[in-house]
């Protein structure tokens, strides 16, 4: 196939948003590995443009899905066969010639769209679907339209076994999320020593750090508790949880939630942190003494997978699904398991604040991930298997 045809081959990747999330970027970087084999990227959303975190990749062209008219936002989820057929419509004059969709609920239009067009399909589930719930219309349509998809990328066997026992999925690729070391960098960008320092804060105090942008998911309600338990036997700790963001999600504050439970200890809220949105996570894993993941449950957790490129020491909850495969316990990590009671997390964490031996040793084995999770390994196996997926010339 010549350049000129390659160039032509129009690959579109459909996520709700690029807000802050491990979807979204992991979006971003298929899209930069597309345009880099000489496909035509089109990032297409549903969410505006003013809802985009992460900065575009050169080359490649990011569109909005055209927002509903006045009857079409009357009709409510009746409307959802009109924005199926625009979507349809869409995909057929742009010419498109492989389609993405990332998360269940585009996933699920993207299939119906593009249905009998001769487009071939590929999903990707970013969590685990038994406890990422979606509601039971959405869940009825994606058990009915999954196994018309060309190829599921997904991040770990368990979510593999559960699509084909449950969905009958069949066509998966085990695609874990890659690392890139350096860590990228982009706005805004806090520097963690000058901001603790804004906050009263001493350049040796000990950080537990949180990351995430859904507080329920990640634990940080959890984490709080553990923080409100260590606090007395560590004077100086501070807990900083970066990513959850001011605007509400799902009509809830999270930050004023989280700072809710430390209502009978106001003497606390002083040492716990929220900086918001974050663009250089590096700087804040090296800052921290350790680095938790206290969730709930995953699909893959880039966090957690940062933090160990990072060399930061990580203690995760050995949460379905996705800390067990990055993390092995008393080697390059902790992992406690998810039935572990709170005492058994604040003995644990007390004990490796003390420990700066076995912090050290920890994070310097974790370091390993940049070679096991290296981008251009899993480029090139996701690379080669999308263009499996278009008809010989």
């Amino acid at each position: 196939m010549s350049s000129s045809e390659v160039s032509m081959r129009r690959v579109v990747l459909y996520i709700d948003s690029f807000k802050l999330g491990g979807a979204e970027r992991i979006t971003l970087t298929w899209s930069s590995w597309l345009r880099d084999a000489g496909w035509s990227p089109v990032l297409l959303t549903r969410k505006p443009l003013n809802w985009d975190f992460y900065p575009l990749p050169d080359g490649v062209e990011r569109l909005v899905e055209t927002s509903d008219s006045r009857w079409v936002r009357w009709l409510g989820v009746v409307g959802f066969p009109v924005r199926v057929w625009r979507l349809r419509r869409w995909l057929k004059r742009e010419q498109i010639s492989l389609a993405i969709g990332v998360t269940s609920i585009p996933a699920v239009k993207l299939l119906l769209a593009s249905r009998g067009l001769g487009i071939p399909t590929v999903v990707s589930e970013r969590n685990f679907p038994p406890l990422k719930r979606i509601g039971l219309v959405w869940r009825l349509l994606r058990r009915w339209v999954y196994p018309w998809a060309a190829l599921h990328l997904v991040q770990t066997q368990v979510v593999a076994d559960w699509q084909a026992a449950h969905l009958g999925v069949r066509d998966q690729l085990l695609l874990p999320n890659p690392v890139q070391w350096p860590l990228d960098v982009f706005d805004p960008q806090l520097d963690p020593c000058s901001w603790l320092a804004d906050a009263g804060v001493s350049g040796d105090a000990p950080v537990l750090l949180g990351v995430g942008t859904k507080a329920h998911q990640k634990g940080f309600d959890r984490l709080i508790d553990w923080f409100l338990a260590l606090a007395d036997r560590h004077q100086d700790l501070q807990l900083v949880l970066v990513g959850l963001d001011q605007r509400p999600y799902r009509g809830r504050d999270q930050q004023i939630e989280l700072l809710a439970r430390v209502h009978d200890r106001p003497d606390l809220v002083d040492r716990i942190h929220l900086p918001g949105r974050v663009g250089n996570m590096a700087d804040w894993y090296d800052r921290a003494t350790l680095f938790v993941l206290a969730s709930r449950y995953e699909g893959f957790p880039n966090v957690l997978l940062e933090a160990m490129a990072a060399g930061c020491c990580c203690v995760a909850a050995d949460c379905p699904q996705g800390p067990s495969e990055l993390i092995t316990s008393d080697h390059d990590g902790i992992l406690i398991p998810a039935e572990r009671p709170d005492a058994f997390w604040v003995d644990q964490l007390d004990a490796m604040l003390i420990d700066s031996d076995l912090r050290q040793r920890l994070g310097r084995e974790a370091q390993a991930v940049r070679q096991r999770f290296a981008s251009e390994l899993l480029r090139k196996r996701c690379l080669e298997r999308l263009e499996q997926l278009l008809p010989s010339e």
